[in-house]
């Protein structure tokens, strides 16, 4: 049974003339007639009462037409929702992102994109990067933030921004009033960190393995918001971006009670990025997004 022969039965019964039908739809007579009788034979059952040139639906074919009517009003409703998504002026764009860029990054961008694109629609996801980025994998999402660049040779990646690390110390602590301080330094602090597979877990470890030390930690958090307040309250050390407002500034109100020393070295920075799959097709609203951010990037603090 094919979509065509539906529209051309309602059409039929619409019409009760085979011939208006076939005028209307653009067919022959004959392929009109020969359709009709394939539907019949697949159903099992006559559909209509011929009376000469006039078909009067049975009640086989008013039970019928109930299910085709709604078959086609379904499947007119999927055209319209996916040219809609496909629209780049409504469209729809799923995109998944690091918490720590969640405050200030993402909000920058989406400004941005939506002062050209006001109608385009946004599905965000915040996460770790393994969760994020499995996303991706699963088609839930069509770009990501995040860092360090992962692996992959399907995954197209472009750097956006490089952002500085610190160590995040209680205002009280030793190293509070150092200008800059090697993170083996803090071999001996005990440390709060995000929970492993996240990006900014991935980062900490990597500065960690230069620098040669092992230190103990006393909390895995989910989120940065958690870790600064552990660290206010003297539960340990951390390495963390500064808090930021939505247009990159620096949050000067956000920790009143941590000092942030920067990293000494040139490993104080990870290097956050976008995140797609390459053999995937975007929709005209993703592509556009996608080249907003890419075309920004330059401007970002």
């Amino acid at each position: 049974m094919q979509i065509e022969e539906l529209h051309w039965f309602a059409v039929l019964c619409e019409t009760g003339n085979v011939g208006r039908a076939a005028a209307e739809l653009g067919l022959s007579q004959p392929g009109l007639s020969r359709a009709l009788a394939r539907l019949e034979r697949e159903l099992g059952s006559p559909l209509f009462d011929r009376k000469g040139r006039v078909l009067a639906l049975n009640r086989y074919g008013e039970a019928f037409l109930v299910y085709a009517r709604r078959v086609l009003r379904e499947l007119e409703a999927g055209r319209r929702a996916v040219a809609e998504l496909a629209s780049p002026e409504s469209g729809t764009v799923a995109m998944a992102f690091l918490h720590t860029v969640g405050p200030w990054l993402v909000p920058r961008l989406l400004l941005s994109f939506r002062a050209h694109y006001p109608g385009v629609r946004f599905q965000l996801i915040q996460g770790g990067s393994a969760s994020i980025l499995g996303a991706l994998e699963r088609g839930e999402v069509d770009l990501v933030i995040t860092s360090p660049r992962p692996d992959g040779a399907a995954l197209a990646w472009r750097p956006l921004r490089r952002e500085r690390l610190y160590l995040a110390v209680p205002g009280g602590h030793r190293f509070a009033g150092r200008q800059r301080v090697r993170l083996a330094e803090a071999a001996a602090e005990t440390f709060v960190a995000n929970k492993p597979g996240t990006g900014l877990r991935e980062s900490t470890e990597e500065l960690w393995r230069e620098a040669g030390i092992a230190p103990a930690v006393a909390f895995e958090g989910d989120d940065v918001a958690t870790l600064r307040g552990m660290v206010a309250v003297g539960l340990g050390v951390a390495v963390l971006p500064r808090a930021r407002t939505y247009d990159g500034g620096i949050d000067q109100a956000g920790d009143p009670w941590l000092r942030y020393i920067p990293l000494a070295g040139t490993g104080g920075s990870r290097v956050l990025g976008l995140v797609w799959r390459e053999e995937r097709w975007a929709s005209p609203a993703v592509s556009a997004f996608r080249d907003s951010v890419l075309s920004l990037a330059p401007e970002l603090p």
